[in-house]
């Protein structure tokens, strides 16, 4: 066995045994050796093929004949060498290639039976497809796991496509027509437009439009050929290509016209005039080689129009030494029947005078103002006008030795002599282009817009999930899985909890009319009932805190849900006498836990309790801007009990000093605490108690408060704390 015994000679040896045990143990296969030999055993293997394929794994078909091809490796074939890629050959040629013609890829490995299986498909269908102008590639998995896994591979064999840097699988059975087919399916399907008698004029008639000589092909068969759309792929950036079929009824006035023998394939291309090709084969079999010599040849228009920087540097390469010069005649022009007579006249000269070493090529101004106007300086002879420009391309940088026509081009006589004049003086005087500039790259007028490329990149992506939600192995597909019921969970969370808090600020929302006093007569005794027992005090003091923009988030707008903030208003002058009442009022109140104490400064914070009080209705008149005692308006002893969750609060007013007082605003009452947690202290005075007095009836109106008698204040959303 070749895995025990490391003699090179071990692996033949152990398939010739193999070999011959397969066909001592077989009867049919023992008698067709004694009769034919090894061919007699190869003509029992040809027999076989022609039984009923069936399913084997991963998508291909194999028929019954699996288990007995006969494995030799003196007969091994060695025509995947030269399709054999690499990692980096792949990544660095193989996926850039990919833009101009499709590729074609078998991942194989040795001791694979099934890679044996297709291989006589497989030379057949690479052979066809390569002379077309497809490319070919062999990856093999032992020695080339990283790509084999870059590429999706999991298994051998396994066959795929490649166009344009994106990766398509095969999955039917191995056969011709199918691989034909899967090459032809990878190609984009506008890549060649049917043509009749009734839109050639208008398909010839786009070159104006997209910048390109069109090619039309006359052949006799009703479906455009292979060879003919993998070319229209290979050269669609410079060409738009049509399909004749000249046996079909409505093509009869376009053959008559172009003079076409409808029984020989005929290749045309038209270029400015659509009334007579610019060149012409016909053969019996065009073949690829044949096709690209003519194409290759006739890329541009005669005088093409730069719309990128692309085509710039393609018809106007820089100089590479004094014996390349190459130089542009440039036709700077406008759109539009006003310039139509100056460009004809320019194309009449161009096709009269076209040289090797020079092209004749026309720009927009008003699309590349930044090419004209370095080029023209903005002089006033040339506005509305055109011009034309001998230039030459010094570097990549864009630095240009040009040379502008004294006169406006208007392509009469006098225009042409003068400018065939300074072409002939160009050949044996390079150094007539004698102005220097550096021009920006050329605006691309051509690129489509962000949103159709967006559309387009989005629709691939969906149609490659799709394709890998049916087609790709667990293994590939457990991430996108995961990441998709992991978005479904979240989302369905979020949909619950939102459903439960809706329904909760429903519930909470605030009555009207007949239904809010009946709710309150029915909250009465269940809130009373049970806050009584919650109400009696745990500490001997109050906790009492200042609300701040540090604290702001905690304390208020970020409150657990059944709490609440009840905050006194008070300022510098009356902080200590208003805070010593207020800890008295609502020391009784301290055992619940629902429950926070703050005080709010008035000095620092007022124009944050007017937004609030805005919202209360009638409860406070609320100072005009305008006011002259609008900065006098007294707000300190108003307590607010604020529900940071459901964004609402009930206000306390002042009592007002003349109204009934009692003992409560005395300074003995404040013995009766142990201890007050609130800075500064106070000698009981007579301006202390009439502030103290403010905060008179404050514990009926938290007694009203736990109740959910009170009357709620609703704002959309809580203001910032500056």
């Amino acid at each position: 066995h070749p895995d025990k015994n490391k003699d090179p000679g071990a692996e033949d040896k152990f398939i010739q045994i193999s070999k011959a045990y397969e066909i001592l143990s077989n009867e049919e296969k023992r008698a067709n050796f004694d009769r034919y030999g090894d061919a007699g055993e190869s003509q029992g293997f040809s027999q076989q093929q022609h039984r009923q394929f069936h399913r084997f794994h991963d998508g291909f078909y194999f028929d019954e004949s699996f288990f007995h091809f006969p494995f030799n490796s003196e007969r091994r074939d060695t025509s995947d060498e030269k399709y054999l890629l690499h990692f980096s050959h792949y990544i660095n040629e193989i996926v850039p290639d990919s833009f101009k013609k499709p590729y074609l890829i078998k991942i194989t490995s040795d001791w694979c039976f099934s890679c044996i299986h297709i291989e006589p498909v497989w030379k057949e269908v690479a052979q066809e497809l390569e002379a077309l102008g497809a490319g070919i590639g062999v990856v093999h998995a032992g020695y080339e796991r990283r790509l084999a896994h870059h590429l999706g591979a999991h298994s051998t064999p396994t066959l795929l496509g490649l166009i344009n840097g994106k990766i398509t699988f095969f999955h039917n059975a191995v056969v011709r027509e199918n691989l034909r087919q899967f090459v032809e399916n990878l190609l984009p399907g506008n890549l060649v437009e049917k043509i009749t008698d009734k839109n050639y004029i208008r398909f010839l008639s786009d070159w104006r439009k997209d910048n390109k000589p069109h090619v039309l092909l006359f052949d006799h068969m009703p479906v455009v050929p292979l060879l003919y759309k993998l070319t229209a792929f290979a050269y669609r950036d410079y060409l738009s290509f049509g399909y004749v079929y000249v046996g079909l009824r409505g093509t009869e006035e376009l053959s008559s016209q172009y003079n076409i023998n409808v029984y020989t394939p005929t290749m045309m291309i038209f270029k400015e005039h659509i009334d007579r090709p610019a060149d012409v084969v016909q053969a019996r079999e065009i073949k690829k080689q044949l096709i690209d010599d003519f194409l290759s040849q006739n890329k541009f228009l005669m005088v093409a129009r730069l719309t990128s920087q692309r085509l710039f540097q393609e018809l106007c390469p820089v100089k590479k030494s004094h014996r390349q010069r190459k130089h542009c005649v440039v036709l700077l022009t406008g759109e539009g029947e006003k310039f139509a007579e100056a460009y004809e006249a320019f194309l009449t000269f161009a096709v009269a005078n076209t040289k090797d070493t020079l092209k004749f090529v026309h720009i927009y101004s008003d699309r590349q103002p930044e090419f004209a106007d370095a080029l023209l300086m903005d002089e006033e002879k040339y506005h509305g006008r055109s011009a034309v420009v001998i230039l030459e391309r010094r570097n990549n940088a864009g630095k240009i030795a040009y040379k502008v026509l004294e006169e406006a081009w208007q392509g009469s006589k006098e225009d042409n002599f003068i400018l065939l004049d300074l072409l002939d003086q160009l050949r044996t005087d390079p150094g007539l282009l004698s102005s220097e500039t550096v021009v920006a790259d050329l605006n691309d007028e051509l690129a489509p817009m962000f949103l159709i490329r967006w559309f387009y990149s989005t629709l691939d992506y969906i149609s490659d999930c799709w394709d890998s939600l049916f087609h790709s192995n667990w293994r590939e597909m457990m991430p996108l899985l995961s990441l998709l019921f992991s978005a479904l969970f979240i989302l369905f969370g979020t949909v619950i909890v939102q459903a439960f808090s809706d329904s909760s600020d429903t519930r909470d929302a605030p009555p009207s009319g007949k239904e809010e006093t009946a709710t309150k007569m029915e909250k009465n005794d269940a809130s009373f009932s049970k806050e009584s027992n919650s109400r009696i005090p745990k500490k001997g003091f109050v906790e009492v805190t200042e609300l701040t923009d540090i604290n702001y988030t905690s304390n208020l707008v970020r409150l657990r849900p059944g709490h609440m903030n009840v905050v006194l208003i008070l300022s510098n002058s009356t902080k200590t006498p208003l805070l010593q009442k207020f800890a008295l009022e609502v020391y009784t109140f301290t055992g619940s836990s629902s429950l926070h104490f703050s005080f709010l400064s008035l000095d620092k914070h007022r124009e944050w309790l007017e937004y609030l009080l805005e919202f209360a209705q009638d409860a406070a008149p609320i100072p005009n801007q305008y006011d002259k005692h609008f900065l006098e308006r007294d707000y300190t002893g108003y307590v607010l009990a604020l529900n940071g969750h459901k964004k609402y609060f009930c206000l306390f007013k002042p009592h007002r000093s003349g109204d009934e007082g009692g003992t409560l605003g005395s300074c003995e009452d404040y013995d009766a605490l142990q201890h007050v947690e609130a800075r500064g202290k106070s000698s009981c005075s007579p301006g202390s108690k009439s502030i103290k007095n403010k905060l008179h009836k404050l514990s009926f109106w938290m007694e009203r408060l736990l109740e959910g008698s009170l009357q709620r204040f609703y704002i959309p959303s809580w203001p910032a704390l500056d």
